[in-house]
């Protein structure tokens, strides 16, 4: 033995442990290391060509009506990869001193608390200060200023950001929206810019009126005064770039100059989805922004299924960031390819203007084999041993217009998240429709828990198909956070995928 160790090694093999550190290394991760990586090349293109990572109502700690509104959750956001922060702006007090108005953000017309606008915007410009090349940041303002107030936000985001503000030229509204690359460390404003900015001008106010909860009744039993509508100020206009406009119908959008944007509903994108027209929307979506945000029942500020909105070129789908549940995840894996910018370029088969043109459905199997080094549920030291099993499940759209969940779980191991094995032998076999859009999740739970109650999350993966890997692979789990810390740091399975296109028969 004492001889055999002595011998050079053949330097064309590895030993077994080394072997065992590769399957479950990042170097084998079933998501493509060459997608995670940023590629700047893919950064030129117009902003209506990517999907872009978007918070709704960024600054609410919890639920919509009663919660705590908080600067900190902006920095969240950004460092989880936000790069389209929201801000419900309504006027608020004048200063004690020199008499001047203080914009401030909550949830209009709820018990939520509130928070000064000029707060927000300079946290903004510390995270510009320690990342000052980072992608650009885009604020969606949901203004419901008087002029004078909106004169102070012009000014705070003047004096505040300084160069960092983008501040577009009347000759650049005329052809196509700026790349990414174009507008790199810069702050990009969206609200209303309409002509002759001051004076309410129905026709150019967006579709955003039900994204609030309904206001409560008032109490001597008076249903509530509708809010009052102002125009925009000339200060505020010029500063801005998206400009929100109400739709009618997809042909008088498509001319629209490429500046003009809609916001709709999920339920909104439900409903335009089943009228057929979603090809035309698609169009729109590649010269043109969309952005989605959740319905106002949503008070508990649960999440809806991206999905759909992504499968028709959406680029802003904004979701509830305080709410780490199964759709944010779902978020956290679209955008984890090209470094976490928080733009990813949309698939080509978005861009392309043939209604006729189809994507070849994907098969897809996975089987797992085993798991490493996975913790306790939010990484506790103490606590029973887990007995953990594997959800997987793939979230595609069928025909364009319904979003599909299809799911599996393996037997659970009983005690043993150091290295539980699965070894199965059977595949989870997967018909993906929408390759291009579908995503892959894996999710670990724990089921060693009391009688009557529901599992608990532990850690998961999202992957997008089109990231996805084949042969034996790695899956790199984070928690609810999207983070890989602590107790998370090695925390992986080992899984084997099979993927092929589905043949068209004749």
């Amino acid at each position: 033995a004492h001889v055999a160790d002595s011998e050079p090694k053949d330097p064309f093999r590895i030993d077994k442990n080394r072997f065992e550190a590769y399957l479950l290394g990042r170097e084998n991760d079933a998501f493509d290391p060459a997608k995670e990586r940023l590629d700047k090349n893919l950064m030129t293109e117009p902003l209506s060509e990517y999907w872009i990572n978007t918070s709704h109502n960024t600054y609410l700690t919890g639920d919509q009506f009663t919660s705590q509104s908080s600067v900190e959750m902006y920095l969240n956001s950004l460092y989880r990869g936000c790069r389209c922060l929201e801000l419900d702006i309504w006027d608020g007090e004048l200063d004690s001193i020199n008499k001047r108005p203080i914009p401030i953000v909550y949830h209009g017309r709820t018990m939520t608390t509130k928070i000064r606008f000029l707060d927000i915007i300079k946290a903004i410009r510390v995270f510009l200060n320690f990342h000052p090349d980072t992608w650009p940041i885009i604020l969606s303002f949901e203004n419901h200023c008087s002029i004078p107030y909106q004169e102070s936000m012009a000014e705070t985001l003047s004096k505040v950001l300084g160069n960092r503000l983008y501040i577009p030229l009347e000759a650049s509204l005329a052809g196509p929206l700026p790349s990414p690359k174009d507008l790199r460390g810069m702050v990009v404003i969206k609200g209303r810019r309409p002509e002759g900015a001051v004076g309410a001008d129905d026709d150019d106010t967006d579709d955003e009126s039900d994204d609030e909860s309904r206001p409560p009744p008032q109490t001597d039993g008076k249903p509530p005064e509708p809010p009052r509508k102002y125009g925009v100020a000339p200060q505020l206009a010029k500063i801005t770039l998206f400009h929100g406009t109400k739709h009618r119908n997809w042909d008088l959008s498509q001319n629209s100059p490429t500046h003009h944007m809609h916001s709709f509903s999920e339920s909104k994108v439900k409903s335009l989805c089943r009228t057929n027209r979603n090809q035309k929307w698609t169009v729109y979506n590649q010269s043109h922004m969309t952005r989605t945000y959740p319905a106002g029942s949503r008070l508990d500020s649960s999440n809806y299924n991206p999905m759909q909105a992504w499968s028709t070129g959406c680029q802003l789908v904004a979701l509830n960031f305080q709410t780490n549940d199964a759709y944010l995840r779902l978020n956290d894996g679209r955008f984890r390819e090209n470094d976490g910018c928080g733009y990813v370029l949309k698939p080509s088969a978005l861009m392309v203007k043939d209604e006729f043109t189809q994507i070849a459905p994907v098969k897809l199997s996975v089987r797992v084999l085993s798991g490493a080094c996975i913790p306790k549920p939010k990484g506790e030291h103490k606590g029973e041993c887990i007995s953990p099993y594997v959800n997987v499940a793939i979230h595609d759209i069928i025909k364009e217009e319904k979003d599909s969940c299809t799911s599996y779980s393996t037997a659970q191991v009983n005690q043993n998240g150091l290295f539980p094995i699965w070894n199965q032998d059977r595949f989870f076999v997967f018909r993906a429709e929408n390759g291009t859009v579908a995503m892959l999740t894996l999710t670990v739970y724990d089921s060693n828990v009391p009688v009557g109650s529901n599992d608990v999350f532990i850690a998961s993966a999202s992957i997008p198909v089109s990231c996805l890997r084949q042969g034996y692979r790695s899956v790199q789990l984070f928690d609810s956070n999207n983070t890989r810390n602590g107790a998370f740091d090695f925390a992986s399975l080992l899984i084997e995928v099979k993927m092929r296109k589905y043949v068209a028969e004749i």
